[in-house]
């Protein structure tokens, strides 16, 4: 019966490319047309995965992968996920299995609820990890978001630098500015805002290694007295900053709180204050995120829609000056963490195991993939609480090309 069912979403799915299976009672299958796209050979080692992939694909085939009950022929995962994502994208869940997503959709409010309690927890999943890790695939400055490649052969760490001069920017900064950094990670870009433009900067995280490692890093910069790092929610803040930045935090907030989310953002801001919203997106409608980046990379977390975002901007009363879409930067940003990572394999597999390292390859991958081909982008939105608060184009953005180049070269 599963293995019926299974046959039936590989056919409706693969289209382009052709996915050879080999199932578990060692019978093999082919899907798609070989002439006509990639080829991939994968094998289904476990008798229980027909019916977990039916029901359940995303978290079925992570899981399989991690703990090598589905093998790919020459481990080819960017191959694998390359067939799978495109054609995912070109036709859609089948009939059959659309009351299950439309099920998850239902109970995304319920996943997404992330009180500080639980929003604490949710981090520490994944920001607390040994440090040692992020240092085998991150720049030097650290920055866990996407980068800005200004030029296509920028270097990480250009790229990186890059992306913190272009918000800088948008955020009009003059020296003396005081500046909240909402999800600091650990505390890049709230050092550049100090180092370079001369603002008095407060960063809050709830990770309590970035937290301690971003008030180390003000220290041995000299930066102590206009940098300072905070373990505290974004809703415990209080007081009033000439300018607000967010970056990669956004995802983590969730939908039941976005509203909370952008008050805060307004009660936060003087009329004449500007903020800068730097977030994962979605190209298309609202949706329901993976569910096995939400048990095993991102518990409690979501990539919003244009829409969903934008609405919850206008009912907290802020006016989005400029919204600017970056399309394939993740993607470009994810193949050098991933190429960096498999290249200190071996120390990675020294931290934790195989599993860990397959889990972490697999989400790598299968995330620059869906940037490459399933209409996933990065949303800046510039915020204010009055209309002129920004120049009335966006020249001011691009007139210091020389200066841009400059810092980005730092």
């Amino acid at each position: 019966m599963w293995t019926m069912a299974l046959d039936k979403l590989l056919r409706h799915l693969i289209r382009t490319g052709e996915m050879t299976v080999q199932y578990p009672d060692g019978q093999t299958r082919r899907y798609g047309e070989a002439d006509n796209g990639a080829k991939v050979s994968i094998a289904l080692n476990d008798p229980s995965l027909p019916r977990k992939i039916a029901l359940s694909p995303d978290m079925a085939v992570g899981e399989a992968y991690m703990d090598g009950r589905l093998t790919i022929k020459d481990d080819d995962l960017y191959g694998f996920l390359g067939l799978a994502i495109s054609n995912i994208a070109a036709q859609g869940q089948p009939w059959f299995r659309r009351p299950l997503e439309a099920g998850r959709h239902l109970l995304r409010h319920l996943q997404q609820f992330n009180p500080v309690h639980r929003a604490r927890a949710n981090v520490a999943h994944h920001y607390d990890l040994s440090g040692e890790l992020y240092d085998l695939f991150l720049d030097e400055d650290r920055q866990y978001s996407c980068a800005y490649f200004r030029d296509p052969d920028m270097s990480l760490e250009q790229a990186q630098a890059a992306k913190k001069h272009h918000i800088a920017r948008k955020l009009r900064i003059e020296p003396g500015m005081r500046v909240l950094d909402i999800g600091c990670g650990w505390g890049g870009m709230g050092l550049t805002l100090a180092r370079d433009y001369g603002a008095e900067v407060m960063g809050v995280t709830l990770s309590r290694e970035q937290h301690a490692m971003a008030n180390a890093r003000a220290d041995a910069a000299g930066l102590a007295n206009k940098a300072q790092f905070r373990l505290m929610d974004y809703r415990d803040v209080t007081g009033q900053f000439d300018r607000i930045v967010s970056v990669g935090m956004f995802e983590h907030v969730g939908v039941p709180h976005y509203r909370e989310y952008f008050d805060a953002v307004r009660t936060l801001l003087p009329e004449s204050g500007i903020a800068l919203i730097h977030t994962i997106g979605r190209a298309r409608p609202p949706g329901s995120t993976s569910p096995w980046i939400t048990k095993y990379i991102f518990p409690g977390g979501y990539c919003p829609s244009l829409s969903e975002a934008s609405a919850a901007v206008e009912r907290a009363d802020l006016i989005a000056t400029d919204i600017e879409i970056w399309r394939l930067h993740y993607a470009e940003t994810l193949r050098h963490w991933h190429d960096r990572f498999m290249a200190n394999i071996d120390q990675a597999r020294a931290l934790y195991d195989e599993r860990f390292c397959r889990m972490w390859r697999y989400y790598l991958v299968a995330s620059e993939l869906t940037f490459r081909l399933n209409r996933q982008v990065v949303f800046q939105m510039q915020l204010t609480r009055a209309q002129d608060a920004v120049p009335l184009t966006r020249d001011y953005l691009y007139t210091s090309d020389d200066e841009a180049a400059r810092h980005a070269a730092q």
